[in-house]
């Protein structure tokens, strides 16, 4: 697998954009080429070269190890989401309750990392979805949100992938989603506004009618005065 060379210019010519032009994430076509082994050691040897720039001196107790761990978390934990492998199973049941009305699961965690600044995404996510005849163990939706927010990622997209998977597994597309989070690369640098949050939606099959769009925010109590 061959490291993709730098272009001149490149952030100052997109800036600080949060748009993306791409519905999955933009994985290269060798992403998995190489074992999470390898993956590992390579993350480590650029990273030391980063903190050394930086004038870090790596012979201190507190700083030896601090590549391999920067290397092992990336690659194990904050990013294996990118790893199809690791996609959670999306079995689902008869809904043999008849239940015909909105199920909705609020309040999920998010943790996921902004692939602009590659800083934290804190927040919550607010799924729901209308059963055609098969339904999912409560904690699926839990897991499948935590597999996307596990990468790279832009909120908007995340929102979408969530939906769409939940849509395939349920076979039916009245799916909805909504996320709040803070974005530290808002937070903690630029702006600094330690105060704003952004809000994300995706709104499927019955979903897009304003009531039962109304009904699931009401449920989740999220302030609907802007148009979400």
């Amino acid at each position: 697998m061959e490291l993709t060379p730098l272009k001149d210019n490149t952030d100052d010519y997109y800036g600080d954009t949060h748009s993306s032009n791409n519905p999955e994430n933009p994985l290269r076509p060798d992403a998995f080429d190489i074992s999470s082994e390898e993956k590992i050691q390579r993350i480590q040897h650029h990273f030391r070269a980063i903190m050394e720039t930086l004038g870090l001196d790596l012979t201190d107790d507190s700083l030896r190890g601090t590549p391999k761990r920067v290397a092992e978390m990336m690659v194990n934990e904050l990013f294996s989401g990118l790893d199809p492998a690791n996609m959670p199973s999306m079995s689902t049941f008869e809904n043999k309750y008849k239940y015909g009305e909105m199920l909705v699961e609020k309040n999920i965690v998010v943790y996921s990392t902004c692939e602009h600044h590659f800083l934290p995404i804190v927040g919550r996510a607010h799924i729901a979805y209308i059963s055609a005849g098969r339904v999912i163990g409560l904690s699926k939706m839990n897991r499948i949100v935590d597999y996307f927010a596990r990468r790279p990622q832009v909120q908007e997209r995340m929102t979408k992938q969530i939906v769409h998977a939940m849509q395939k597994a349920l076979g039916t597309e009245d799916v909805a989603c909504v996320i709040d989070a803070k974005h530290l690369c808002v937070n903690s640098r630029g702006i600094r506004d330690i105060e704003s949050s952004t809000v994300t939606a995706e709104y499927g099959g019955r979903f897009q009618q304003e009531n039962v769009k109304r009904e699931f925010l009401e449920l989740i109590g999220l302030n609907t005065q802007f148009g979400v």
